[in-house]
C-alpha cells in the first residue's frame, strides 16, 4: 500500500504548520542518498554560497526539473507526492516547483535568518500559499549542535509578514518575529537521517550556524498545485504535474546521473531562490 498520512497527522499539520514523520526513508535508502549526495560532482559544480549577517556561508544547490536520478526518484515517489497532496489545499494536480540540496558544513556553515518561504514566493506572484508545501528529508542527523531548523509553532496562521534583506538572505520583519515568540512556542526540529519534515510556506523558521564537527545536509522539495499559477516565475515547473514513481524506485530502479537538464539555478538568478 502506498504511503498515506493519518487524519491525526493532517490535523497536527494544519494546527502547527509543520509535521515530522520519523523513518520516512529506511537505512538502505538514506545510505544510498548519502553516498550519492556526498560524491555528486554536478551538485558541487552548481552549488553556491549565501552569506548570513555574520558572513558565514550556507551552501546550496537548487534545480527545477526532477528526472530519473536518485533525487528525482525520491521527489517523484508516491510517498512524497501523496504526502504533499494530503496537506496542500485545493484539488488540482501536484507539481514540483523546485528542490534544493542544503549543505551546512562543520564549523563554517552559516545561519538562516527568520523567514517564511512565502516571503520569497510572494515575489514570484504565487497567490495561494496554502496550495504549496515543502518537504525536507534529513540526509544527515540534524541537531541543535549542527544548526537544525527552528520553527515557531502555529505561526503560519499569521499570514505573510513583511520581509527585507538580511545579508544575502531575505528575512522576516523582526518586530513580528518578536511578537510571535511572545505567545507561540519555539521548537527545535531535531531529526535523524531519514526523517521527513513537512512545513507550510507561512511558518516562521530559521537555523543557527553549524559550529559542530558534524555536517548537516538535507534535501528540500517544494510542491505546488497546478491551479496556483505564478505570474512572475520563469521556470514553469510549478504548473507541470509530477509523474509519480513507486517508492521502491529509489533502491530498485537503475538511476541516471543528474545533469544540466535538471535546470539548475545559478547564483546570479537567486532572486528566485526560494
Amino acid at each position: 500500500m502506498s504511503f498515506q498520512l493519518s487524519a491525526a497527522q493532517i490535523t497536527d499539520y494544519n494546527k502547527d504548520g509543520y509535521l515530522v514523520v520519523k523513518n520516512f526513508l529506511d537505512a538502505n535508502e538514506i545510505n544510498k542518498l548519502q553516498q550519492i549526495a556526498f560524491d555528486d560532482g554536478a551538485m558541487r559544480k552548481h552549488a553556491f554560497d549565501l552569506n548570513d549577517q555574520a558572513g558565514k556561508k550556507t551552501k546550496l544547490t537548487l534545480w527545477y526539473k526532477p528526472g530519473n536520478d536518485a533525487y528525482g526518484l525520491l521527489t517523484r515517489s508516491d510517498r512524497m507526492v501523496n504526502g504533499a497532496d494530503s496537506l496542500m489545499e485545493g484539488e488540482s494536480a501536484v507539481c514540483h516547483f523546485h528542490s534544493k540540496l542544503m549543505q551546512k558544513e562543520p564549523k563554517v556553515g552559516g545561519a538562516w535568518e527568520w523567514h517564511q518561504d512565502y516571503g520569497y514566493w510572494y515575489k514570484n506572484e504565487f497567490l495561494l500559499p496554502g496550495q504549496m508545501i515543502s518537504i525536507m528529508i534529513a540526509i544527515t542527523d540534524a541537531s541543535k549542535e549542527n544548526g537544525c531548523l527552528q520553527v515557531i509553532r502555529g505561526s503560519h496562521k499569521m499570514g505573510r509578514v513583511e520581509h527585507g534583506f538580511a545579508g544575502e538572505q531575505v528575512g522576516a520583519a523582526q518586530r513580528y518575529v518578536d511578537l510571535a515568540l511572545k505567545t507561540m512556542e519555539l521548537v527545535y526540529v531535531e531529526l535523524k537521517a531519514g526523517d521527513a519534515l513537512f512545513f507550510h510556506p507561512n511558518i516562521l523558521h530559521r537555523s543557527e550556524a553549524n559550529l559542530s564537527d558534524n555536517a548537516r545536509w538535507s534535501l528540500i522539495s517544494v510542491y505546488n498545485r497546478s491551479s496556483n499559477v505564478p505570474y512572475n516565475e520563469p521556470s514553469q515547473s510549478s504548473t507541470v504535474p509530477v509523474e509519480p514513481v513507486p517508492d521502491e524506485a529509489l533502491l530498485k530502479w537503475k538511476e541516471e546521473l543528474i545533469d544540466d537538464s535538471a535546470n539548475f539555478l545559478e547564483k546570479e538568478k537567486d532572486q528566485a531562490l526560494k
